[in-house]
C-alpha cells in the first residue's frame, strides 16, 4: 500500500470515527433537519422519488438528490435521525480523503494532512458533517466543479511541475457533471457561483481565455445534461410548475430577509470569523503574500481567494441570512489555513502576535460558552431579566435541564488544546509548528463532539423537546396534528402523518368548526393562548415550556 493510500485509509476511518457515532442521539432541528427529512420519509411512503411533497402537497424550495441519500438512509437504517444525518457523515469521509488527496498533489503529503486536518479541526465545517442539512453534498459538488475547470486549464496550458495524466477534456466533462449534480442537489446558485469565479478570475487575468467559447459550452451542456436529467422530466411531467415556484422562492430569498432571516452586512464575516475557528485565523495571513514554487501552486491560491470573495459578496448581497449560506466559503478558508501553516513549517511566515490575538480572542468566547452555560443553566433565574420581553423564550427557560458540571469538560478541552498549540507555534521550529497545528486541530475536532455530547440534547431540551414529544406522542393515531399560527415540520415527522385523503385537512376553520373525520391535535405558543383559549371547539389538554396542546374530537 502506497502513502498516500494508506493516509487515505486512516483519513476514513478517522472521520468515521469522528462523522459517524452519535447522529440519532437527539431529534432533528426544526426548520431545515426535519423540513428535509420528512421530504426524504414522504418519498418513501409515496413510492415517489422524482417529485419532492411535503404534507404530501408538491414542494418546490429543494430538488430531489439529497432526499435521495436520504431516502437511502432510511431504508437502510429505518426512518429517523440516525439515517436523516448519515449522508452528511459519509460526505465529511469522502469530502477530507478527497481534499487530502488534491493538496498532496498539489504539494506533498503534509499539505494534503494540513488541509484535511484544518477542515475537520474546525467549528461549523466539522458540526455541518454531523447535520441533517443539504449543504456540505451541495459545496462538495461546487468545488469539484470548479476544480475540474482548473485542471482542464492546466493540462491545456501545460503547467510545469504538476503531473496530470488525463485527456484535459475528461476534467472538464466530469467537472461539469459533478456540478449538474450540484444544481439538482440545492438549485442553479452552484452554476453561478461557478460562473462568477470564472469571470472573476478572467478580469483579474487581464481578459486571458483560459478557457474558450466552445470549452465553457462543453462544461455548460454537460451541467445542463445532469441537471435536465431531474429538473427536464420534472417539466415534461408536471409542467413548468416547479421552475416558475422555485426561481420565485429564490429570487424572494435573494430580495428579502425570507422568514425573519434578516441579518446585518457583515453577517457572512462574523460567521466565519467566529464559526471556523481556528481554520479562520490562520487563513487571515494566506491573503497576503505567500511564496511558492510552482505556477500552478500560485494560481491556485488564486483560484482559492476568488472562490473565497465571490461567495463571500454573493451571500452578503442577499438579503436572508442563513449561517449555512457563507459555508462554500469552507472550502478556500482551510486551503489557506493549510497554505500558512505550511509556509510556517518551511520557515517562510513566522507565528506572530496579532495570530496569537485572534486564537486566544475567539477561543475564548467559545471556553468562556461552554464552562459558564452549565453554572448559568444552574441559575437560570440570571438569565430571565434577558428574555423577560419574549414570554414564549421566557417559557423555554422552565425547561426541567439537568446542568451537571461534567459539562465544562469541552471547554477545558479546548482551552487546553489552545494554550498547547500557541505554546508551540511561539518557537517558530518546523516541528514545533506541525505540534501546534495538531494541538488545534485534533483539540477543536474533540472540543466539537464533545460540546454535542454535553450541550445539543440539552439545547434541543429547552427550545423544542416538548413540542417534540407531543408529537412523538400521536404516532400511529389517525389524526390531524396542526400548528396555530407557527411553522413546524414537527408536526407531519414525528406523527409519522399518514397520507391523509381528504382534502380540507389544510383548511385550518375546518379543521376547528367544520364536520371533521379525524380528531385534532394542535400545538400553539404560549404567544397564542388568548387567540387559541377562544376557539370554542378546543379542549386544552396540557400545557409545557411555552408550548400549548389541545384536542378537538370527532363527534361520535
Amino acid at each position: 500500500m502506497n502513502k498516500q493510500l494508506l493516509y487515505s485509509v486512516l483519513i476514513a476511518l478517522v472521520a468515521g470515527l469522528f462523522f459517524l457515532p452519535f447522529l440519532g442521539g437527539v431529534r432533528l432541528f426544526d426548520w431545515d433537519e426535519i423540513n428535509f427529512a420528512e421530504i426524504s420519509r414522504e418519498m418513501i411512503v409515496l413510492n415517489d422519488y422524482l417529485r419532492v411533497h411535503v404534507d404530501f402537497l408538491p414542494f418546490w424550495e429543494k430538488p430531489p438528490f439529497f432526499f435521495w441519500l436520504q431516502s437511502a438512509a432510511m431504508h437502510l437504517f429505518g426512518i429517523g435521525e440516525y439515517a436523516a444525518r448519515f449522508p452528511n457523515a459519509i460526505c465529511g469521509m469522502i469530502t477530507l480523503v478527497l481534499l487530502f488527496r488534491i493538496g498532496a498533489k498539489l504539494y506533498d503529503v503534509r499539505f494534503g494532512l494540513l488541509w484535511a486536518g484544518a477542515y475537520i479541526g474546525s467549528v461549523l465545517p466539522h458540526l455541518y458533517f454531523k447535520s441533517g442539512i443539504i449543504d456540505p453534498w451541495f459545496n462538495l459538488f461546487i468545488f469539484l466543479g470548479l476544480l475540474g475547470i482548473i485542471l482542464f486549464y492546466w493540462k491545456k496550458d501545460q503547467f510545469v511541475g504538476i503531473l496530470l495524466f488525463r485527456n484535459k477534456y475528461s476534467y472538464l466533462l466530469f467537472g461539469g457533471f459533478l456540478l449538474g449534480v450540484g444544481v439538482i442537489t440545492k438549485g442553479p446558485v452552484a452554476y453561478l457561483i461557478v460562473c462568477l469565479t470564472l469571470f472573476v478570475y478572467w478580469l483579474i487575468n487581464r481578459f486571458y481565455f483560459f478557457i474558450n467559447a466552445w470549452h465553457f459550452l462543453l462544461f455548460s451542456f454537460m451541467t445542463c445534461v445532469m441537471t435536465l436529467a431531474w429538473y427536464g422530466l420534472e417539466t415534461w411531467q408536471h409542467g413548468p410548475w416547479f421552475i416558475n415556484e422555485f426561481m420565485k422562492y429564490n429570487y424572494r430569498l435573494f430580495s428579502t430577509p425570507d422568514a425573519g432571516h434578516a441579518g446585518f452586512p457583515g453577517y457572512h464575516f462574523a460567521v466565519l470569523l467566529v464559526g471556523c475557528f481556528p481554520a479562520s485565523i490562520f487563513a487571515l495571513r494566506a491573503f497576503r503574500n505567500t511564496p511558492q514554487q510552482f505556477n500552478y501552486q500560485r494560481d491556485f491560491k488564486r483560484w482559492m481567494i476568488i472562490l473565497f470573495w465571490v461567495v463571500l459578496i454573493l451571500f452578503t448581497i442577499v438579503k436572508s441570512k442563513i449561517v449555512h449560506y457563507s459555508s462554500m466559503c469552507y472550502f478556500p478558508m482551510t486551503y489557506l489555513t493549510a497554505l500558512t501553516i505550511y509556509q510556517m513549517w518551511e520557515g517562510k511566515i513566522r507565528f506572530n502576535g496579532w495570530m496569537r490575538f485572534g486564537l486566544i480572542a475567539v477561543g475564548s468566547l467559545y471556553c468562556i460558552a461552554t464552562i459558564a452555560l452549565p453554572f448559568l443553566g444552574r441559575r437560570i433565574d440570571l438569565v430571565r431579566p434577558f428574555v423577560e420581553k419574549d414570554p414564549f423564550a421566557l417559557a423555554n427557560l422552565d425547561a426541567n435541564i439537568n446542568w451537571s458540571l461534567w459539562c465544562i469538560i469541552p471547554g477545558i478541552i479546548l482551552l487546553i488544546a489552545i494554550v498547547t498549540g500557541i505554546r508551540f507555534l511561539n518557537r517558530n521550529q518546523p516541528e514545533e509548528t506541525m505540534k501546534g497545528a495538531i494541538a488545534f486541530f485534533a483539540g477543536t475536532a474533540v472540543f466539537v463532539l464533545a460540546t454535542l455530547i454535553a450541550y445539543i440534547g440539552r439545547i434541543e431540551g429547552i427550545s423544542q423537546d416538548a413540542a417534540m414529544r407531543f408529537y412523538e406522542a400521536q404516532q400511529g393515531k389517525d389524526a390531524y396534528v396542526v400548528t396555530h399560527k407557527f411553522r413546524s415540520y414537527g408536526r407531519y415527522f414525528y406523527p409519522r402523518e399518514p397520507n391523509h385523503a381528504n382534502p380540507k385537512r389544510h383548511d385550518m376553520d375546518w379543521l376547528y368548526y367544520g364536520d371533521i373525520d379525524k380528531d385534532v391535535y394542535v400545538v400553539a405558543k404560549i404567544t397564542s393562548e388568548a387567540e387559541t383559549d377562544t376557539i370554542h371547539t378546543l379542549k386544552k389538554i396540557g400545557e409545557e415550556n411555552g408550548f400549548l396542546f389541545y384536542k378537538r374530537e370527532k363527534k361520535k
